[in-house]
């Protein structure tokens, strides 16, 4: 069913950080995203992720408020291989990877502004939604 909307499947996920440069460092060196441009002026950088039609936006400010907002999720084929990488390069995590048997696998992690970031593992053998 269309939307009445008209949404193209786009989603972009916008985050403040203070210091914009090293943010999109960080996305693109930690997490693998592609930075797509800066926009100095603005004080805003757009990274694509892996997801086709994801993207990041980061949006500097002054003070960021950590854990405010949306938290991203970013769905893998393998957590623990994912959490481990992030590990090795320093990333702090919050607790243990959760796991709700037969369903999911979860761990929150942190980018080095605090904005809560997660990854999932789907365990049901079905497919997620808009992935090919």
């Amino acid at each position: 069913m269309a939307s009445p909307l008209g949404y193209n499947g786009g989603l972009t996920a916008g985050l403040g950080v203070r210091d914009l440069e090293a943010a999109a460092a960080w996305y693109r060196d930690t997490l693998g995203f592609s930075l797509l441009y800066v926009l100095e002026e603005m004080g805003w950088a757009e990274l694509q992720t892996e997801v086709p039609g994801v993207t990041v936006g980061l949006s500097q400010v002054e003070q960021v408020v950590p854990g405010g907002g949306a938290t991203l999720t970013f769905g893998v084929t393998d957590i623990d291989a994912a959490r481990a990488r992030l590990e090795a390069a320093g990333v702090r995590f919050d607790g243990e990877t959760q796991t709700i048997p037969g369903m999911v696998k979860v761990a929150t992690f942190y980018d080095p502004d605090g904005n809560a970031l997660m990854f999932f593992e789907d365990l049901s053998g079905g497919t997620v939604p808009g992935a090919s």
